[in-house]
């Protein structure tokens, strides 16, 4: 725990953890990542990328719509609040709109996030081993 949490956590001012994903064919490297995130404050907050911010970051279409990812997101013990991510430029604003005491990330994502350690702190998670939705997807489609 950093000097900061610690402050904050003698302080009793809860800690809130913030993240972002598209959270598509939602798999347990999804769940390991939230609730690892969740593990690091009180609160978890959960941006969930729009279709269209999902279309721009993986060059495809999400298998589930957008309110069918929020609302699985939404479902997840670990997660306190969800909201749409319209883009990856509105990052630092939304830190600000959820008065976030720390963002989390994937690990594939470092340093990619290092601009917004100015307003929280920033951690990198590593990801699930061998998880990825991209072998399942390719197998549907093969099978299809």
């Amino acid at each position: 725990m950093v000097a900061a949490e610690k402050e904050k956590k003698s302080k009793g001012s809860p800690i809130k953890v913030l993240t972002f994903g598209s959270f598509d064919f939602l798999h347990v490297g999804h769940v390991n990542f939230l609730r690892r995130a969740a593990g690091l404050g009180d609160t978890l907050i959960v941006g969930v990328a729009a279709d269209e911010l999902h279309l721009e970051k993986k060059k495809a279409l999400p298998v589930y719509t957008f309110e069918e990812r929020i609302t699985i997101v939404r479902a997840l013990r670990w997660v306190d609040t969800a909201f749409k991510e319209e883009s990856l430029e509105l990052r630092r604003q939304y830190c600000r709109d959820n008065d976030a005491d720390i963002l989390v990330v994937g690990e594939a994502w470092l340093g990619s996030c290092d601009h917004l350690k100015d307003i929280c702190e920033v951690i990198y998670l590593p990801h699930t081993e061998k998880m990825s939705k991209s072998p399942w997807v390719e197998s549907l489609h093969k099978a299809g």
